[in-house]
């Protein structure tokens, strides 16, 4: 992978997830692809966890991810993307911003291990009971 084919899999990548569309989704990762995040409490590990996994994840939060930047791996297997996120949960009008990292690593231009960082802090205000 070069440097404008690493760029151009993260914008896909994003532009799937802001749809939130599981298939969509899926659909940029191996069959046998490891996804971790910081709400996954472990690994989930191939197509079909993953699915039902994004399906109960878009369910409950809507988000929207944006492209800050990304850097290429020695290699050129992978890449390391900065993101800005706004995130509320479903038929809550409050919303949360922050910025985080993913780990990405490529096999065949998709992604075959996806690791989520971010300080989940940052969800306390919709984790919270609503007031009066």
């Amino acid at each position: 992978m070069d440097e404008r084919s690493m760029y151009r899999l993260a914008e896909v990548f994003l532009e799937a997830w802001n749809t939130q569309d599981v298939d969509r989704t899926a659909a940029c990762y191996t069959e046998d692809a490891i996804y971790v995040d910081p709400n996954t409490r472990g690994a989930v590990k191939g197509s079909e966890a993953f699915r039902r996994y994004l399906a109960k994840l878009f369910a409950a939060w809507q988000m929207h991810w944006s492209l800050r930047e990304a850097f290429l791996f020695a290699g050129g297997n992978g890449c390391g993307v900065l993101w800005h996120a706004s995130i509320r949960r479903t038929g809550d009008g409050r919303e949360v911003e922050f910025d985080g990292m993913d780990l990405v690593m490529v096999r065949d231009d998709l992604i075959e291990r996806n690791e989520v960082y971010f300080d989940r802090a940052a969800l306390l205000p919709l984790l919270e009971a609503s007031g009066p």
